[in-house]
């Protein structure tokens, strides 16, 4: 006898355990269009993510997202509701990659405070 019902529910639980919980913001970027959107990432997975979106999308429609550490991803949208998508990539990623502290050099800071952290050398600083 064949259980569906049971393969469905271990494929639903190990879609799940993979996931990762998280907020990131990142920019959503539709190639067909060159239209970006900033948008909030509320879980990622090796393939995939979830995100809330302020536009409307349509299913199957192919994107690009930009991912903190990563750079930019293609994939397509997979599922649609009311204000969230789901986006499925076409490569697989290291979900815990866009977990990574941001460094200084990725920042974009002002030039007056890139110039304090390039002039004075470390532990070269007086007590005044």
């Amino acid at each position: 006898m064949n259980d569906s019902f049971g393969e469905d529910n271990m494929a639903a639980a190990k879609r799940g355990m993979d996931r990762d919980s998280l907020f990131l913001k990142a920019v959503l970027r539709f190639p067909s269009t060159k239209e970006e959107r900033e948008v909030r990432i509320r879980n990622l997975s090796a393939g995939g993510l979830m995100a809330e979106i302020p536009t409307n999308v349509s299913r199957g429609e192919q994107v690009e997202i930009n991912l903190r550490s990563i750079g930019w991803v293609s994939g397509h949208i997979a599922w649609v509701t009311e204000g969230r998508v789901g986006i499925a990539f076409d490569h697989p990623i290291n979900p815990k990659d866009a977990r990574k502290p941001v460094s200084a050099g990725e920042l974009d800071l002002p030039n007056y405070l890139k110039k304090l952290n390039t002039t004075v050398p470390p532990g070269k600083l007086r007590r005044v």
